[in-house]
């Protein structure tokens, strides 16, 4: 019953999709081969096993490999140093250690490597094949390095062969107006290299042009022989092995990521190691038949996704394809010229120098590791050339995991403070190492003598060179009659470092100091411990103090926006509970919600006769002045305003005002008696306490102009139920009047573009 179904989907999808990356493989395999300095069978025979075995072994089933652009300077310097047969052994045994290394399940170890050194890798592969194809575009021939390339350009820009040069230009044109036809038209369909191709062929064919032709043997494995040992030391074929698996590994690895990212909807995500072990069977099998060395390509990779392939038999039967084309159209191969090819891989060459990735590195300060990276690869060699990038990202990696800050602030007292000593208010952020500490210690060095000082320590790390520093700074400091306050915001390292403690680090950091209670926000000494209490009014004010020097300045530049008029968009109505704080639970800030606190988190059901119109007149202002469309109710745990009703309110009957209050609540004590308990073991408290939640938004619904605006969706009522014990917060839906954890799901980006420039 379900074979028609599957035999449609994969006419519609899949057999199309082959077809299309068939069109975009033939002209590339040629040109990647040509510009490797390989025979162009290498890249048919690469083509077609990196389609059928690396498709048939790969964890990505819509990646697409093939011979790679970013291979070719690889390639062609191991072909100059060592011969085509024993390039084939080395990517033999590239692609055996390629196997060893899925084996072990570490491909996601290649995903470390810095984008800034992958992108200026490919960048530098493009500026060499553009240089060193400009001559074969012109007539001549490639130099041995992209320096000889660009010394003897000028001498061939001044003497062109006519004929391969308007080849070349010929397809640069065609590729042009290609890239910029429809969309959506039916002509698009079609890949821009082949047309290119194919019109340059048939202009230099019918008009007789002189231009070089594409060469292949009478048969595609014509020119087989056993595979040849490298002639060479053995660190250097070492090397080489390494390269070309690790190089081919890494292009592959984030192709197949970019592509998992665009996969369509029932098709599985990729395996990278999986798909690693596909790429070192297709590398294995290619050397030893005689094929470049193959790589997830982006170019081909992204024609399939487009296509509309479901399946990895798009990728499987497109190599069987090329496999057909390469036995039966060998003359046509044949009639292929050179400039043409060559013309096409300066498009790709330029394609791979992306400029707008440039600007995006920029913005993550990592341009240094991508030039260097191009300049290595163009000047040195690509192994050389990424060598260099890592070794940049890895300064620069440095330099940021030691970065520190160190801000001095003098307060000065107000007259009022009568005689006190000066305050200095010292903040270092950062990792503090032996690297910070003539930093730290030239900032402390200045701290006026007999001072007071405040030292906040927010560090991530401290060495012991570091504290050793602090640690005498202030014993210093406090022999000549000064004060040092030390406050360690994140981890305590100078406190371990003091009391011997650092072989048992933290397992877990300190409450953060904008949330804490005033009781946990600074580890006091043992001679504060035995001081008198400090009063409640002074906690109050060093609260003050802290927010002037610490929060003030980060939030001056909101609260200037918000001066001189305010724009909630939330009613949130709560208890006045002290454990309940609203910008916390909703992770809001200023000007954000609208804020009703009363005891039991409250509303008085319309047209009962209460002294207190607080909560009504907080709804009228915020719904018919402010204009809010949102009104939250938000209950919690263990409220003893909902204690004191289920005890029937003896508790709280000598206090008059509290008890006439109370009575608000009644209604939710009736809903409580009323409903069965569920088959839960809620205690009851908790369940009055949920109840209560769905009562007071019944409430709300006794003002007439609040319910109509309800009933038309122009309003919204939410329930909240925050759990003190837990400190989570759940929902309520109201069709089923059950409280459900918050969804964890955010609005959802959009989805990325697939990287062009991995070829």
């Amino acid at each position: 019953m379900t074979t028609k179904p599957l035999t449609v989907s994969f006419l519609r999808h899949d057999l199309l999709a082959s077809f299309v990356v068939f069109l975009v493989a033939i002209p590339l395999s040629l040109g990647i081969a040509v510009a490797s300095g390989a025979p162009v069978a290498a890249g048919l025979i690469a083509a077609v096993v990196g389609g059928i075995v690396a498709g048939l072994i790969g964890g990505s089933p819509l990646q697409v490999s093939g011979p790679a652009a970013g291979l070719t300077v690889i390639v062609a310097g191991l072909v100059q140093t060592y011969g085509w047969r024993a390039t084939c052994t080395i990517t033999l045994l590239g692609g055996l250690l390629q196997l060893a290394l899925g084996a072990s399940r570490v491909a996601r170890t290649a995903l470390a490597v810095s984008p800034a050194v992958v992108h200026g890798m490919l960048a530098g592969v493009g500026a060499v094949l553009v240089l060193a194809q400009v001559h074969v575009v012109l007539g001549g021939s490639p130099q041995q390095s992209a320096i000889a390339n660009l010394r003897e350009l000028p001498g061939q820009l001044v003497d062109p062969r006519t004929h391969p040069a308007l080849l070349g230009a010929l397809t640069v044109l065609v590729l042009l107006v290609w890239s910029r036809l429809p969309r959506d038209g039916w002509l698009r369909l079609v890949p821009g290299p082949l047309p290119a191709i194919a019109l340059a062929t048939v202009t230099a064919w019918s008009l007789g042009w002189n231009a070089q032709r594409v060469e292949l043997p009478e048969t595609l494995l014509g020119d087989w022989s056993a595979p040849v040992l490298p002639d060479g030391s053995l660190p250097a074929v070492a090397g080489a092995v390494v390269s070309v698996a690790l190089v081919a590994a890494v292009e592959s690895l984030l192709c197949s990521v970019a592509v998992d990212r665009r996969r369509p909807a029932g098709v599985p995500r990729a395996d990278l190691d999986r798909e690693l072990l596909g790429q070192g069977a297709g590398n294995a099998v290619s050397g030893f038949l005689g094929g470049l060395p193959i790589a997830g390509v982006i170019v081909r990779s992204t024609a399939n996704v487009d296509a509309g392939a479901r399946t990895r038999a798009s990728t499987v039967l497109h190599g069987v394809w090329v496999l057909v084309l390469a036995l039966s159209c060998g003359p046509v191969i044949e009639q292929v010229p050179l400039p043409a090819l060559a013309a096409l891989l300066i498009v790709l060459g330029i394609r791979l120098m992306d400029t707008a990735r440039v600007r995006d590195l920029r913005h993550h300060r990592e341009a240094t590791a991508y030039y260097a990276t191009f300049g290595g690869v163009v000047l040195l060699g690509l192994g050389e050339g990424v060598l260099l990038g890592i070794g940049i990202t890895a300064v620069l990696a440095l330099r940021r995991l030691t970065r520190l800050s160190v801000r001095v602030e003098h307060l000065v007292p107000s007259p009022d403070d009568g005689p006190v000593p000066p305050r200095t208010h010292v903040v270092v952020e950062g990792t503090l190492t032996f690297l910070g500490v003539p930093k730290v210690t030239r900032f402390l060095q200045d701290v006026p003598s007999g001072s007071y000082v405040d030292l906040d320590l927010n560090v991530d790390f401290m060495d012991h060179a570091a504290f050793d520093a602090i640690h005498q700074w202030r014993l210093a400091h406090e022999r000549q009659g000064g004060r040092v306050d030390i406050d360690e915001v994140h981890e305590a390292w100078y406190e371990r470092a003091v009391t011997g403690e650092m072989s048992q680090p933290r397992k877990a950091p300190p409450p953060a100091r904008w949330w804490a209670p005033w009781a946990n926000r600074r580890r006091r000494s043992e001679a504060e411990l035995d001081a008198p209490e400090v009063s409640p009014a002074a906690v109050l004010l060093n609260g003050v103090r802290e927010y002037h020097g610490r929060t003030a300045r980060l939030v001056r530049p909101i609260m200037a926006e918000l001066a001189m008029e305010q724009k909630p968009q939330h009613l949130f109505i709560t208890c006045v509970d002290s454990r309940i704080v609203p910008n916390i639970i909703t992770a809001s800030g200023p000007g954000d919600l609208f804020i009703n606190r009363n005891v039991g988190a409250l509303v008085p059901r319309h047209g009962s006769r209460t002294p207190d119109d607080s909560v009504a007149a907080t709804v009228e202002y915020a719904v018919n002045v402010l204009d809010i469309r949102t009104i939250t109710v938000c209950g919690h745990s263990n409220c003893g305003a909902m204690a004191a009703l289920l005890a029937g309110g003896t508790e709280v009957d000598h206090l008059e005002g509290l008890s006439r209050w109370l009575k608000h609540g009644n209604h939710s004590l009736a809903r409580f008696l009323a409903e069965e308990p569920p088959g839960t073991d809620e205690p009851p408290l908790t369940r009055l306490c949920k109840i209560n939640v769905m009562q007071q938004l019944d409430n709300l619904l006794t003002y007439p102009w609040l319910r109509d605006r309800v009933a038309t969706g122009e309003i919204e009522l939410v329930g909240l139920y925050l759990d003190l014990q837990s400190a989570e917060v759940a929902m309520l839906d109201r069709a089923t009047g059950t409280f459900t954890p918050v969804p964890d799901t955010s609005i959802p980006d959009q989805p990325p573009q697939l990287e062009q420039d991995i070829t």
